[in-house]
């Protein structure tokens, strides 16, 4: 990614100036700075920042200035950036499926908890040190959620209770970890896993020292901005319930709503008729998570002056610029009978996996980063 040392006050005061024919992805610092105040002040645990969604030096450094000391990281290229950016942070290595030399790197980096979902995966941990934190990952069947990380990941609770017995009798710290999936709109995922958490620890006779119970908090994509604090309160209130007077410290792994709204997306039309329109970007590049998820609302179109285009929506196949005829959204978007070649399309929240996603196919794909008038960094 190349990143701008010139600060601007907004999108349009740069898209009109510098009318750029490649797309450009919008950082604010202060907003990603007030979003990790928010869940440090209001989460009732530990918040540890999940890398994969955005891995981007400028996020890292400010999550770091804004007081994020723990991060959950997915790999040793993730580890090396979090270290890039605060050496004495708190590594979660809770990405349960490791090669052996990956664990290895692993260890020299210095992680402060592990997690497994399987005995396999635990036995490769044998050389661990006794004390060592385990969270064993928990799945289940619960809905509320876009897609579900229980069909990759995750021991059955039958399998889990057998993991904890595992984690006591090698000599390490016993703990429990969970993703509820993502875009969870309330609570009631994370209540339901909490609930079978605390019943796991007691059918297998541990005493957990920590409760993850993983990222799933909603970005704003569409609608009604989700109530973090909402869901926070039932996370704690499930807690309390399911473990009584000592129930275990929590920790989080939020990234997609961490760094949503802290980026906005600009992408210009390249081509359109009264039934598609083609972009500068597509589904190999930063919209690359729209073939998965439902389509987001929160998208502008403005002429090259700045003019907002206003005429009444009509739906267009969207197409992106690779010769693929698969370079296409899965749903047509609404957008305004008046948008003419050349426009920007201005897309809200897009901090998250939009530039980790990236492939550069063909030669396009979002790299210019330009940084808007936000909190510096040192903040």
């Amino acid at each position: 990614m190349v990143s701008e040392v010139r600060q601007w006050a907004s999108p349009m005061d740069f898209l009109t100036q510098v009318r750029p024919d490649v797309p450009v992805l919008f950082f604010d610092p202060g907003v990603l700075q007030r979003t990790a105040k928010r869940f440090l002040q209001r989460f009732p645990g530990m918040v540890t920042y999940a890398v994969k969604a955005n891995p981007a030096p400028e996020i890292l450094d400010n999550l770091v200035a804004a007081g994020v000391r723990a991060f959950d990281v997915a790999s040793p290229a993730e580890m090396t950036a979090v270290r890039r950016a605060l050496p004495a942070a708190r590594l979660h290595y809770h990405n349960p499926v490791r090669s052996r030399t990956e664990i290895a790197m692993a260890r020299e980096h210095g992680i402060a908890s592990w997690s497994v979902d399987r005995q396999a995966e635990y036995d490769k941990l044998a050389d661990l040190s006794a004390g060592s934190e385990i969270a064993v990952r928990l799945k289940l069947p619960v809905s509320g959620a876009a897609y579900d990380f229980g069909t990759k990941f995750g021991a059955t609770p039958d399998e889990a209770v057998a993991l904890l017995r595992a984690t006591r009798a090698r000599g390490h710290v016993p703990a429990m970890t969970f993703h509820p999936g993502t875009q969870c709109a309330d609570g009631a995922p994370w209540a339901r896993y909490i609930a079978v958490c605390a019943e796991v620890a007691q059918a297998a006779g541990v005493r957990l020292a920590r409760l993850n119970v993983g990222g799933g908090f909603a970005a704003h994509r569409s609608g009604i901005a989700p109530d973090l604090e909402a869901v926070f309160a039932e996370i704690s209130g499930a807690t309390a319930t399911a473990f009584g007077a000592m129930p275990p410290p929590l920790c989080c792994e939020p990234g997609r709503a961490m760094v949503a709204e802290a980026v906005q997306l600009a992408l210009r039309i390249k081509a359109l008729d009264p039934e598609s329109v083609t972009l500068n970007d597509g589904v190999y590049g930063a919209l690359g998570e729209w073939r998965d998820l439902p389509a987001g609302d929160r998208i502008a179109v403005f002429a090259p002056t700045g003019q907002r285009r206003s005429g009444a929506l009509r739906e267009r196949v969207v197409f992106g610029p690779t010769c693929d005829s698969v370079d296409r959204l899965p749903h047509p978007l609404p957008l305004p009978r008046d948008s003419a070649e050349d426009d920007y399309l201005l897309f809200d929240a897009m901090g998250a996996y939009a530039q980790a996603l990236v492939t550069g196919f063909n030669g396009y794909g979002a790299r210019r980063v330009v940084t808007l008038n936000g909190a510096p960094s040192s903040g």
